[in-house]
């Protein structure tokens, strides 16, 4: 082991995630310190986090309760493991998520990561229909522009394809129904989309095709966060619902961005008015402090596992640290603070102001659509000509330089900023935008 500093932070040793690391290593954008709304650099620049993170950060950074009870967990119980036996706080935290979820998503599973939280609702999915009496209901549909995450499964249902094209076949009986970005006829919307209800109707497409009795479950973010703030058509998500309750298919909701007060409400669900069989959460549920993800499951689920042999195991599925007592300690503080700071009902109330924001920049060079709801958007830019991403890219770059944090996915600059900010921090955050933008 060397004792060299210089060797120590050598930049080479760590391939980061998704990431250009050559480019990141030529001129590196380090952070030292965090606190509320800004990151502090290691040359001392203060920069605005317009992104929470990475959609995670929803009450700022080193929020003191949430700080406070992870240093007094760590002390009291830093492990138990969570086979065959548990601790007080992972019941606690359950059965308060169980509470907060929309109707009856009475039941818990534990996960470290939003991948490992659609990973488990896959399986979830299948071994109930399994334990129905219909393991022919083998066949999971995606959609196409999805993200859920970086897993087999989880890139086998998603459908944002420089994700895929890399890994082979991945899943087999998997398809997808189409994606649902429309900017021709839905460009500058707020909220939901106005056109593309129809879209929904793939889904019969694929029932036609592959048989209801063989289809599983059908997942989709409520709205598409990775892909660059899709949003949902009116009605879209509401017709997903009728279709696979007609048929027996399982609707999962990837809440993994939207969940704990992204969108002014607890879930997506309860923003868009609709209920699924399972929630998949993560980023929010710890304020991006401890790895950490859940799932919520019905009880129809849930109890149609609950039978036979009482000394049984139900479901063989789990993970190391399935609900740590540190993460557990580091949620209830979330949620604690969620609460007592009121920063879903902040975010709701922020939404109108946030709109106005966005939709200031239409006109400004390159910009062809804008797209928000609840506090997140997105700013779709046109691309330069044989260099797909570089415009968006250059842009984050020159935001960064003036003291914000965006986030890039292909031309599209996305912002979720945490649920704390104010509204002349709304001001600062697009003006910078907008100035990196008229550059």
């Amino acid at each position: 082991m060397t004792s060299d500093p210089a060797r120590r932070n050598d930049l080479g040793a760590y391939w980061m995630p998704f990431t250009s690391n050559r480019q990141f290593k030529q001129s590196p954008r380090m952070i030292a310190a965090a606190e509320g709304m800004y990151y502090t650099t290691t040359d001392g620049q203060k920069v605005m986090d317009g992104t929470a993170g990475l959609w995670c950060v929803n009450a700022g950074h080193a929020a003191p309760r949430i700080t406070e009870a992870v240093q007094k967990q760590v002390a009291e119980l830093d492990y138990a493991p969570a086979f065959q036996m548990g601790h007080p706080k992972a019941f606690e935290l359950a059965s308060r998520l169980a509470e907060l979820a929309p109707g009856d998503l009475n039941h818990v599973f534990f996960t470290n990561s939003g991948s490992e939280s659609v990973e488990t609702a896959l399986k979830i999915a299948l071994a109930y229909h399994k334990a129905k009496g219909e393991a022919g209901r083998t066949r999971l549909i995606g959609r196409e522009k999805g993200y859920h995450g970086v897993n087999f499964g989880g890139i086998a249902v998603g459908g944002i394809v420089n994700n895929r094209r890399h890994f082979g076949s991945l899943l087999t009986g998997v398809d997808h129904l189409r994606h649902t970005h429309d900017p021709e006829r839905n460009a500058y919307s707020q909220g939901e989309a106005e056109h593309g209800v129809e879209l929904a109707e793939d889904l019969v497409r694929l029932i036609d095709l592959h048989g209801a009795e063989t289809i599983a479950a059908v997942i989709v973010e409520p709205m598409a966060g990775s892909a660059g703030v899709i949003l949902p058509p009116k009605g879209y998500l509401k017709r997903l619902r009728e279709i696979t309750r007609e048929h027996g298919i399982l609707l999962i909701f990837d809440e993994v961005i939207t969940a704990y007060g992204r969108l002014g409400r607890a879930f997506g669900a309860d923003y868009y008015g609709v209920e699924p069989d399972m929630i998949t959460t993560a980023k929010g549920l710890t304020n991006g402090v401890i790895p950490m993800g859940a799932v919520m499951i019905s009880s129809e689920i849930h109890d149609a596992f609950m039978t036979g042999p009482e000394h049984m195991i139900e479901l063989f599925h789990g993970y190391t640290y399935s609900g740590n007592p540190v993460a557990c300690a580091a949620a209830l503080a979330a949620l604690d603070t969620y609460r007592e700071e009121e920063l879903f009902e902040r975010a709701a109330g922020l939404e109108a102001y946030w709109a106005e924001a966005m939709f200031s920049l239409k006109g400004l060079p390159h910009v062809k659509d804008i797209r928000c709801a609840g506090l997140v958007g997105a700013v779709e830019l046109e691309p330069v000509a044989g260099q797909p991403t570089k415009r968006a890219f250059d842009t984050y770059l020159r935001a960064w330089d003036k003291g914000a944090h965006l986030r890039t996915t292909g031309d599209i600059i996305a912002m979720s900023p945490p649920l704390i900010i104010e509204k002349s921090e709304i001001d600062t955050l697009i003006g910078i935008l907008a100035e990196s933008l008229s550059a």
